[in-house]
């Protein structure tokens, strides 16, 4: 086996993998769980050796289905590209692009100079740049306008995104030193104003776009704290986190602030997120007045920040999706949650058909559910949705082989059966969803199961970076 195996490797790899065949051979011959015998061993050892090749070759990132209603799930990779990004990445990929030149000019440019139109016009700002992530991004105007100096926040917005990171250990890192203002559940723009000493620079406003802060409250407009961080010559920053550049009330959501808002209400920079509700790839956002995004610019932290030529080209694609008033047709995202309950009936339906031809000794029903935004935003919005409940079997061992088939349905468990929510599947994927059930029916039917990974994290991620 080895020796076949040297024409497809190099003689590191396979020198490796044969380390480790008979290292997983040597472990279980001195526990006794294989007998003495040096044919079998041999055997076994050749088998172990083909089964980590075969594991080698397998993608380790995979695509799956995504039928857990969760549209921006976060485990999943949040928003999924559609066509036109996937095409503009492909494009971008395959050969040398205009990252940093300028061909009217002849000379080097600017990377993010190709998307400041689209910003511009999309978030009414003056400027604008693109960096990692959100968390990025807010670690980045931190530390240009504030480090060694004060930020104000309120105790009511020191939210903890994602991966355990919280807004007080974000500004600690940039250097800053975190003022708080106000309660928890109520803070007045006199707050701010109270707590503005010589060494404050910034008043930060922190999106809860992770959890909702309902009952006895109060918070100042942003009119008022621009009116504030005006007065004290101030800058005026507010990270947004979920990105939002439409109204998302008429999907039948709570309505979330957007970036145009925040800056016409006075806002001198907002941050936002690239792949949440905007539907993007992963990015962060700065925008706002042009005097304040140079600084950004200029700071050193940008370089180690900055995104490469495929998140560009499908930030650019997404973008220019929603210049054209297209984003509900070419923007995946925006698309599952502006379906109406009808229309994933409909869908719905259509794989319980397909499901019953394959399945007809299971038990299928089409029940109504509710879907969610996911990646942190909207915590209180719930859509309208339908799914698919297959039951006869044990709902672990089938949710288990769903995630073991060649093509991995994500779903989640509903009483004593897995649900298939339809907002989170395409048309065009149906017919090998339903292939892909069929496949692990028998998989958790079989008597040992080869699926008993445990499932990937499916509470509503409540990263808002």
């Amino acid at each position: 086996m080895a020796r076949r195996l040297s024409a497809s490797l190099s003689p590191e790899a396979l020198l490796g993998m044969v380390r480790e065949a008979l290292d997983g051979v040597r472990s279980e011959l001195l526990q006794g769980s294989l007998p003495e015998d040096r044919e079998h061993l041999t055997l076994v050892a050749s088998r172990r050796l083909e089964e980590l090749n075969r594991q080698r070759r397998v993608p380790k990132l995979r695509r799956v289905f995504n039928a857990t209603g969760v549209v921006l799930h976060t485990n999943l990779g949040r928003a999924p590209l559609g066509p036109e990004a996937a095409a503009r990445v492909a494009e971008a990929a395959q050969g040398y692009v205009t990252l940093e030149y300028d061909l009217r000019l002849g000379r080097r440019g600017h990377r993010d100079e190709p998307l400041k139109p689209l910003l511009r016009q999309l978030l009414g700002a003056e400027d604008a740049l693109v960096v990692n992530n959100n968390a990025a991004a807010v670690l980045l105007a931190v530390t240009a306008l504030a480090a060694g100096r004060e930020v104000l926040v309120s105790r009511g917005e020191l939210v903890e995104i994602g991966g355990g990171f919280r807004i007080p250990d974000v500004l600690a890192s940039c250097g800053a030193r975190l003022v708080e203002v106000g309660t928890t559940n109520r803070t007045r723009a006199e707050d701010y104003a109270r707590a503005v000493t010589p060494n404050t620079t910034t008043l930060l406003k922190v999106h809860r776009s992770n959890f909702a802060l309902v009952g006895f409250t109060r918070e100042p407009t942003l009119q008022e704290l621009a009116a504030v961080a005006r007065d004290h010559k101030l800058t005026l920053v507010e990270d947004l986190g979920s990105g939002a550049l439409v109204d998302t009330s008429r999907f039948g959501l709570p309505r979330e602030p957007t970036a145009r808002e925040s800056l016409a209400a006075g806002v001198d920079l907002v941050t936002i997120s690239g792949d949440k509700l905007l539907g993007g790839p992963q990015a962060g956002i700065v925008a706002g007045r042009a005097a304040v995004v140079e600084r950004l610019r200029v700071h050193p932290l940008l370089r180690a920040l900055r995104p490469g030529r495929l998140v560009l080209a499908a930030l650019e694609a997404t973008l220019q999706a929603y210049a054209d008033g297209r984003e509900a047709e070419r923007v995946p995202a925006v698309a599952a949650l502006a379906l109406s309950a009808e229309a994933v009936k409909a869908r719905a339906e259509a794989l319980l058909a397909r499901l019953a031809a394959l399945l007809p000794e299971a038990t299928l029903e089409l029940v109504p559910t509710e879907a969610r935004t996911g990646a942190g935003s909207l915590p209180l919005g719930a859509l309208r949705s339908w799914a698919v409940a297959v039951g006869g079997r044990a709902p672990d061992a089938l949710e288990a082989a769903l995630r073991a088939v060649d093509e991995p349905v994500l779903a989640r468990r509903w009483r004593d059966r897995v649900l298939l929510d339809a907002r989170t599947l395409e048309d065009q994927a149906l017919a090998s969803v339903a292939r892909a059930v069929s496949e692990a029916w028998r998989l958790a039917g079989a008597p040992r199961s080869a699926a008993s990974a445990p499932p990937p994290d499916r509470d509503h991620d409540s990263e808002d970076a």
